[in-house]
């Protein structure tokens, strides 16, 4: 994976980047025609703006660049898509923008999904001076970009097994420990859920496990959906809502990017990653709505719904994520609508029953400018998962608060382990902002490490 960053400053052209505020001291230190140039081309010192200044030959020969305040890397982002092919480098004499977290947003700017289609033959590229601020830039970006294709490949390029290979694949770039129970085999380890889930496909389920870091470090569980197709099963889909399901194993490319960022910054941490990866199929062998299944945990789960079935892989997962009692237990999944319609495709949905850590990731979203959003785990919802045959429901019986059900659901198969959090992403951005083009997302993904980061490498 080839990031736009160079360690060679060489012919490079200087980016501006100023606060509004300080544009118009800036622009009378400017000469005279460079000071014209941008009156005549209309140019306005708003958040987000970037113009192209000439050089003596009429080419580019630098530009001025508007950050927001606070500025972030969206505002790097911004320039990048704003400027020519070629080196450039960023002229920030009041210190804006972190240089490894400008490099990250240059980087996460240019991407681009290119396995089906030529790569672009010449793109802007910034020059980073600081080697450390390069390397992390390089990690952090490189494992968002990662986490994107797979998101945005499609399902019949990427099913469980191919999900298993890239995890696969992973673990052997990082050092890391491989496993995996496919099929059948997950009856005779005690997956129930997983397996039915995955049965209908002639794809095989399986769960897929990752384990990196020294043994006597503290130990961090990360789980994430993957389910690689879905068609909602019995419960079919209409074909509008099929159209992004490639998107539906967001939670599991989430957490294979996060692992992979973790390596590349070297944690101190022991972690276990679970990705249970199916295909929601249609077929003699899929599961049914009033079914009754008996989950790893050993709770019965009546079947409401079998297009609610990322919860159902997600139980089997957190059920023996759970009997390690690991210091930090987070889950992420694209799980429900009704996180979306509450919240909209830009704020992933946060559930934890513990305060402490509730604030902890809504700071760590706000320091590194990808918010997150806190919803209640309300326990007098829990009523609406009641089943008159089975000790749960998987689908809630009325339409009110399914996000909120969906993580309560989840709940019930954690009971060990106090530190849990669940994330109900998108994984997709539904239109293009700047360092975030239209496709896959890692949804949270820096979020995540910036807790990882502040928890186990403080200072």
């Amino acid at each position: 994976m080839t990031l736009p960053l160079t360690a060679d400053p060489h012919g490079s052209r200087p980016i501006h980047l100023l606060p509004a505020r300080r544009f118009s001291e800036w622009l009378a230190e400017q000469p005279a025609a460079r000071a014209s140039w941008l009156a005549g081309i209309g140019f306005e010192a708003k958040p987000g703006k970037t113009a192209l200044l000439p050089g003596p030959d009429g080419a580019p020969a630098a530009a001025v660049s508007i950050a927001g305040e606070p500025a972030s890397l969206w505002d790097v982002a911004s320039a990048a898509c704003a400027v020519p092919a070629g080196t450039w480098r960023l002229d920030d004499p009041l210190g804006l923008v972190d240089p490894a977290e400008a490099a990250i947003g240059w980087s996460l700017a240019l991407y681009r999904f290119e396995r089906y289609r030529k790569p672009a033959e010449a793109i802007p590229r910034l020059a980073v001076a600081d080697s450390g601020a390069r390397r992390r830039a390089e990690t952090i970006a490189g494992s968002v970009r990662f986490a994107r294709d797979l998101v945005n490949t499609p399902a019949n390029e990427l099913g469980p097994a191919e999900l298993e290979a890239a995890a696969a694949e992973l673990a052997l770039a990082i050092g890391a420990s491989f496993s995996s129970i496919v099929g059948e085999a997950l009856l005779e380890a005690g997956y129930p859920l997983i397996h039915v889930v995955g049965a209908a496909s002639p794809r095989p389920p399986r769960l897929i496990e990752l384990g990196w870091g020294e043994p006597d470090a503290p130990r961090v569980t990360l789980v994430g959906k993957g389910v690689c197709f879905d068609t909602g099963g019995l419960d079919l889909k209409p074909s509008s809502a099929m159209l992004l399901m490639k998107k539906d194993m967001g939670g599991a490319a989430l957490m294979l990017g996060l692992t992979r960022a973790i390596a590349g910054l070297a944690l101190p941490v022991r972690l276990r990653v679970l990705i249970p990866a199916v295909e929601n199929a249609v077929g003699g062998r899929a599961f049914r709505p009033g079914d009754v299944l008996r989950s790893r945990k050993g709770t019965t789960v009546e079947i409401g719904n079998t297009d609610a079935e990322g919860r159902l892989i997600l139980a089997d997962a957190l059920a023996e994520a759970d009997r390690e009692r690991p210091e930090l237990l987070i889950d992420a999944a694209t799980l429900t609508g009704a996180a979306r319609v509450a919240l909209g495709p830009e704020l992933p949905a946060l559930f934890t029953p513990e305060d402490p850590l509730a604030a902890e990731l809504l700071a760590a979203g706000a320091r590194v400018a990808e918010p997150l959003w806190r919803l209640p785990l309300h326990a007098p919802y829990r009523k609406y998962l009641d089943s008159r045959v089975a000790e749960i429901n998987n689908a809630g019986q009325k339409s009110f608060a399914g996000a909120i059900t969906a993580a309560l659901f989840l709940k019930e198969f954690v009971s060990e382990t106090r530190a849990w959090a669940h994330l109900d992403v998108f994984a997709w951005n539904d239109e293009s902002r700047p360092g975030r083009p239209k496709g896959g997302e890692a949804t949270a993904l820096r979020p995540l490490l910036e807790l990882l980061e502040r928890r186990y490498r403080p200072g």
